[in-house]
């Protein structure tokens, strides 16, 4: 007579392969960096630009490397957000539509510029241009 082999029946240990699905997700989330959205839109000037329209009404606030801000020309008290709106909202008043340039120092700090945009951002302006200064090619 012959003996019957019994067979034993073969089962993969499945927690090992678990444990390392599992730290190799929290590493992803740990390491995933996300991108901040900002409401601050601009339209970046081009390097190779034209001359830009003489608009009849515009308001240029201008920032010097010390953070002295100047609104078409005229010298500001201080650069807070206050002072800014009360020397922009007469030429706002009258044309809803009206450009902002921006033009600063290249050593001026960006806290400043961020603080123009800020103030006429929260008048609702949102038609930023950003003053440069043409390379010589």
């Amino acid at each position: 007579m012959l003996k019957k082999i019994k067979k034993s029946e073969i089962t993969i240990n499945l927690t090992p392969l678990i444990d390392v699905v599992f730290l190799l997700l929290i590493f992803f989330m740990v390491t995933t960096s996300f991108t901040r959205e900002t409401q601050i839109k601009l339209e970046l000037p081009k390097a190779d630009v034209e001359q830009m329209d003489s608009d009849p009404e515009v308001i240029e606030i201008s920032i010097d490397k010390e953070g002295r801000m100047f609104v078409n020309g005229k010298g500001l008290v201080n650069s807070q957000i206050d002072t800014i709106q009360k020397a922009i909202r007469p030429i706002y008043e009258r044309n809803k539509n009206v450009p902002v340039i921006i033009s600063a120092d290249a050593n001026a700090a960006y806290q400043s510029v961020v603080t123009a945009m800020d103030a006429t951002s929260q008048m609702g302006i949102t038609n930023f241009k950003m003053a440069t200064q043409r390379t010589e090619q």
